[in-house]
């Protein structure tokens, strides 16, 4: 009884030890990442997973480091196992549409972008990715209303497609 009672506060220790490991390898990346150092920033990054494979926020944050590298199909799996990991992670859904756009998968981008519009009704930059995606399909009236919504939710950038595309 008295292993048994041992052995599991030693993994709890263990696991809160690595917890903060992984957290740590995590602030750093991000710091890294801040100052543009993309490469250090998916080192530590990937250190951070290694220590905690569970750790949805730094295979997302890697997945934007990736993105910046031009590692598009790094990113686009980062950005896949942040969804397997934390499905309600609309960031993720929408970043992981404009992987698929680029690649011209238009199917699997506008299911992101609609899965990120229904976990964040809110979400202006998702409506904007959806509404342009919708303007290159030839669905105008759709794609404008998108648009329309990602500027009322002020994403301004949105105000040049709505003038070039809508009115």
């Amino acid at each position: 009884m008295q292993k048994t009672v041992f052995v599991f506060l030693l993994l709890f220790m263990c696991s809160g030890i690595s917890a903060q490991v992984s957290k740590s390898f995590f602030n750093d990346g991000n710091e890294k990442f801040d100052q543009g150092k993309y490469k250090d920033a998916v080192a530590l990054y990937t250190k951070a997973i290694r220590s905690d494979k569970n750790f949805a926020d730094a295979y997302y944050n890697r997945g934007l480091a990736k993105n910046n590298m031009k590692d598009y199909q790094g990113a686009l799996s980062d950005f896949s196992t942040t969804i397997e990991l934390a499905p309600k992670n609309a960031a993720a859904y929408n970043n992981r549409g404009l992987l698929r756009k680029k690649n011209s998968d238009f199917n699997g981008a506008m299911e992101d972008y609609n899965k990120a519009i229904e976990l964040d009704t809110l979400f202006a930059f998702a409506y904007l990715n959806r509404g342009s995606l919708k303007i290159t399909l030839e669905q105008r009236e759709s794609g404008c209303f998108d648009l329309r919504k990602a500027l009322e939710l002020g994403h301004q950038k949105a105000l040049e497609s709505v003038v070039k595309f809508c009115d």
